[in-house]
């Protein structure tokens, strides 16, 4: 199973009943992929930060909604990366599909997941990928409109 340590930014308001959509999520996904005893970290964040980390590590200057880090020592580590969500675009980007905060929220976080397991896209989105994501917001009942 893969557990996950949720934070937040201290001005940066979160609805407890995601913590149980990403608790939720995160046991789907590592049923899915056959992963056990690992751990990541769910961060929180506003715009500025994650424009911060975009320009730092992908030299873009703006802000996105999701960022991967993966945690890679080489060696067996219960630990998989940190996953950076930016709470303004995930709440401007579920108004633009018509869709609850919580599903997008945790369309990210299952996104950044599978990124941290090493599933990879270019410009245009997997849709092994893609399919995954919509198994797991369809298993946890989060659906569009």
């Amino acid at each position: 199973m893969i557990v996950s340590n949720i934070e937040a930014l201290d001005e940066l308001k979160i609805d407890i009943t995601i913590e149980d959509y990403i608790i939720k999520a995160c046991s789907i996904v590592s049923e899915m992929e056959k992963i056990n005893d690992k751990e990541v970290n769910v961060i929180f964040v506003d715009n500025p930060f994650i424009s911060n980390l975009n320009d730092k590590f992908r030299g873009k200057k703006t802000p996105t909604d999701v960022l991967s880090f993966p945690f890679d020592t080489g060696l067996e580590d219960e630990f998989l990366g940190e996953i950076y969500i930016s709470i303004d675009k995930a709440k401007t980007q579920a108004d633009e599909f018509g869709h609850s905060l919580n599903r997008e929220i945790i369309f990210l976080v299952v996104h950044g997941l599978l990124h941290l397991i090493g599933y990879e896209h270019g410009e245009q989105a997997n849709p092994m990928m893609r399919e995954k994501e919509e198994k797991v917001l369809k298993e946890l009942r989060l659906y569009r409109g």
